[in-house]
C-alpha cells in the first residue's frame, strides 16, 4: 500500500504533508476505510442474522414433520457462512490498516516535531521518556484506531442484529434476558475511569524505566570507570519495581473487570434458560415459542453476549489508547523555540556574516551581551575567551540552534530569523566541541549529510574530509577501517578521534560558513598544526568562524574578538592584541611559556641528579 511521504514543509496545525495530529483528525482522514469496514461488518452481522432465521426454519421443519424442507435452509446457511467469513476478513483489512497507517503518520509527525523542538524541551524530557512515548504509547494509539474502533463498531452492529431476532421471537423473553444490562452499564462506567488513570501511570513508569536503561547504555564506560555498577543496578531495580507495581495495579483492575462482566452476563444466561424453557414448554399455540424460535434466540443472544463480555476489553483498549495519546500530545503541543522565517531561501549564499548587538540569556543569567562583529564572505574570525565566556552559545546562535533574537544575526545582509531554518542550517556547517557520533560506522558518521555515502563519489568526499581533519590514517588503522562501528556515541574511540570525525563530518558538507567550536581541544600539538593548515585551506573557499582558547589557532584568522562574561572586551589581529597587554596577551604569554616547558629536552639530567655515563 502506498503511503504519502512527509515533506519538510512546516504546517503546525496538521504537521508535514497535511497529516493531522489529533485522534479526531486521523479518524476523519481515514474515514473512507472506516466506512468501508463498517459496511462489511454490517454485511457480516446481517449474514449471521439470516443464519439465525434459516436455523429456525430448518429446526421447525425437522420437528414439524417436513424434513424434506431442510435442504434449502442448509444450503443458504452454508452460503451465508462463506459471506460472513469474507466480510469478517475484509472488515479487519480495512479498519486495521487504517489504524496502522494512522500510526505511520503519527510517527512521522512525532519525528518532525522532535526535529523542530529546541534545547528547552529536551531539558524537560529525557531520551528514554521520548523513546517510551514513540514506541509503547504510539502502539496503544494504533490499537485504539484499529482494534478499538473495530470492536466498538462490531458491538453496536452485533447488538442491533441480535436484537432484531430476539425481539421478533419474543419481547418478554428479550426483556427477561436483559436483566443484566443495567449492571453491565454500571460496571463498565465505574471501571472506565480507574482503567484510564492506572494505564497512564503504567505508561509513565515505563518511560522512567526506559530513561534509566538508556542512560546506562549510553554511559556504560563512565559507569564502569567509576565502579558504579551496583548503584546503577539499584537505580534500575527501583524503576523496575515501580513499573512492576504499576503493571500489577493495572492487571488487578483488568483482572477484576473481566470476571465481573462475565459474571453479570451469566445472569442473563440463567434468566434466558429459566424463562425460555417455560415458553418452550407452552408451545407456540399457547403463547410460547417453538424449538426453532428457542434455537434462533439462543444463537442471537450468544452473538450479543460475546460483544457485551468483550466490551470490557474494548474499553481497556480505548482507555490505553487515550492515555497513550495524552502522553504523545505533550510532544505535539510543545512550542518550538526556533521556527521558520517568512522569506524564501535565497537563490545564492556567499557567506558574509554580520552580528549586531547580539544578546542572549538562560533565564535570568545573561551569557551573551551586546556582541557585534562583521565577517566578509571568505573571511575568517577567531572568538577567544575563558571557559564559560559565552563562546559556544554564540556559535549555536549563529546557526539558529537557539532562539536567535530578530535582527541580531545576518547572512549576506538577510536576517537569519526571516529565512527558512533549512536554508540557514544548510549554509552554516557547525562542528561542536562535544562531538556526538551515531552508533554506526566511521564512514556513515563522516558522510552523514550525504544521500549516498557508500557511492564512489561519496567515498571520495569522505576520504578527502578525513585527510583534512587528520583522522584518515587512524580510520584506516581500525579493525574494519571506515566500516568499523564506533559504538554508542562513539564509545570505541578516543575523545580526539571523535572530535576529528565530527570535524570531517562538517567539512564533507562544504557549507558557505564553517563554524568550528574548539575543534582542537583534544588533539596534540602536531595534529593541531596539521588541522590548522586544513582550516586555512577551508578559509580560501568559505567563511570560517573559529571558536578556540588556543592563541596559535586564533593567530591564523583575519581578525580576533575576545569574550569575557559574554561581552567583547578586545578585538583586532593577533599582533595587535598580543601587544595590547590585555586578556589575549595574557593567554599568549601563558601558552607560550607552556610550549617552552614542553619543548625542554626531557633527557637532560635534573640538577643534583647523577649523570648517566654511556657504556
Amino acid at each position: 500500500m502506498s503511503r504519502e511521504t512527509p515533506s519538510n514543509d512546516s504546517v503546525d496545525a496538521s504537521g508535514p504533508a497535511g497529516f493531522p495530529v489529533s485522534l479526531g483528525g486521523q479518524f476523519r482522514r481515514h474515514l473512507p476505510r472506516y466506512v468501508a469496514g463498517t459496511l462489511v461488518l454490517g454485511l457480516f452481522q446481517l449474514s449471521l442474522n439470516r443464519i439465525d432465521w434459516m436455523s429456525k426454519a430448518a429446526i421447525d421443519a425437522v420437528f414439524g414433520g417436513a424434513p424434506d424442507r431442510v435442504t434449502r435452509p442448509a444450503v443458504i446457511i452454508l452460503g451465508l457462512a462463506v459471506i460472513a467469513f469474507v466480510a469478517r476478513v475484509a472488515s479487519r483489512w480495512f479498519i486495521f490498516n487504517a489504524g496502522r497507517d494512522a500510526e505511520y503518520e503519527l510517527r512521522a509527525l512525532l519525528l518532525h516535531r522532535l526535529h523542530r523542538l529546541g534545547t528547552a524541551f529536551y531539558r524537560t524530557m529525557s531520551a528514554g521518556e521520548i523513546m517510551s512515548r514513540s514506541t509503547g504509547d504510539l502502539q496503544q494509539v494504533r490499537l485504539l484506531l484499529g482494534f478499538g474502533i473495530l470492536n466498538v463498531v462490531n458491538v453496536t452492529l452485533a447488538f442491533a442484529s441480535a436484537l432484531q431476532v430476539m425481539l421478533t421471537v419474543s419481547l418478554k423473553l428479550s426483556l427477561v434476558s436483559f436483566v443484566m444490562l443495567p449492571f453491565m452499564i454500571v460496571i463498565t462506567r465505574s471501571f472506565s475511569r480507574t482503567m484510564f488513570a492506572r494505564t497512564r501511570s503504567n505508561q509513565e513508569t515505563l518511560g522512567k524505566l526506559s530513561e534509566v536503561l538508556q542512560t546506562n547504555l549510553a554511559g556504560v564506560r563512565i559507569v564502569r570507570s567509576f565502579a558504579l555498577e551496583k548503584r546503577e543496578r539499584s537505580r534500575f531495580q527501583k524503576a523496575n519495581n515501580a513499573y512492576l507495581e504499576a503493571s500489577l495495579a493495572l492487571a488487578r483492575i483488568r483482572g477484576l473487570m473481566f470476571p465481573m462482566v462475565g459474571a453479570v452476563s451469566s445472569l442473563g444466561v440463567l434468566a434466558f434458560f429459566w424463562y425460555g424453557a417455560s415458553l418452550l414448554q407452552r408451545g407456540a399455540d399457547a403463547g410460547g415459542i417453538t424449538r426453532g424460535d428457542f434455537f434462533a434466540f439462543w444463537l442471537a443472544y450468544g452473538r450479543m453476549m460475546w460483544p457485551m463480555i468483550a466490551l470490557g476489553f474494548s474499553i481497556s483498549i480505548v482507555q490505553r489508547g487515550r492515555a497513550g495519546y495524552e502522553r504523545l500530545k505533550q510532544i505535539f503541543d510543545a512550542i518550538p523555540e526556533v521556527t521558520d522565517g517568512p522569506l524564501p531561501a535565497p537563490a545564492e549564499v556567499r557567506g558574509a556574516i554580520g552580528v549586531h548587538g547580539l544578546s542572549f540569556a538562560y533565564g535570568d543569567r545573561k551569557v551573551v551581551d551586546d556582541v557585534s562583529f562583521e565577517v566578509p564572505a571568505g573571511g575568517s574570525i577567531a572568538i577567544v575567551g575563558r571557559t564559560g565566556s559565552g563562546k559556544s552559545t554564540l556559535a549555536m546562535l549563529l546557526a539558529r540552534l537557539l532562539p536567535t533574537p530578530a535582527g541580531a544575526v545576518t547572512i549576506d545582509g538577510n536576517d537569519v530569523c526571516q529565512l527558512p531554518l533549512s536554508a540557514v542550517r544548510e549554509s552554516i556547517g557547525y562542528a561542536q566541541q562535544d562531538a556526538f557520533l551515531f552508533s554506526t560506522t566511521v564512514s556513515r558518521n563522516i558522510g552523514f549529510c550525504l544521500d549516498e555515502p557508500e557511492s564512489e563519489e561519496g567515498t571520495a568526499r569522505i576520504r578527502i574530509a578525513s585527510r583534512e581533519a587528520q583522522v584518515l590514517e587512524e580510520a584506516l588503522g581500525l579493525p574494519e577501517q571506515f566500516d568499523t562501528v564506533v559504538g554508542e556515541r562513539g564509545v570505541q574511540l578516543s575523545g580526539g578521534q571523535k572530535q576529528r570525525i565530527a570535524l570531517a563530518r562538517a567539512l564533507v558538507r562544504e557549507p558557505k560558513v564553517l563554524v568550528l567550536d574548539d575543534p582542537l581541544s583534544a588533539v596534540d600539538a602536531k595534529t593541531e598544526s596539521a588541522i590548522l593548515d586544513a582550516v586555512e585551506r577551508q578559509a580560501e573557499a568559505r567563511t570560517v568562524i573559529l571558536i578556540t582558547h588556543r592563541v596559535a589557532a586564533a593567530a591564523r584568522c583575519d581578525q580576533i574578538i575576545v569574550l569575557d562574561e559574554g561581552r567583547v572586551i578586545e578585538r583586532g589581529t593577533h599582533d595587535e592584541l598580543a601587544a595590547g597587554g590585555g586578556l589575549y596577551a595574557k593567554f599568549a604569554a601563558e601558552q607560550s611559556a607552556k610550549s617552552e616547558l614542553e619543548a625542554v629536552d626531557i633527557d637532560e639530567p635534573l640538577a643534583g641528579a647523577p649523570a648517566v655515563v654511556p657504556a
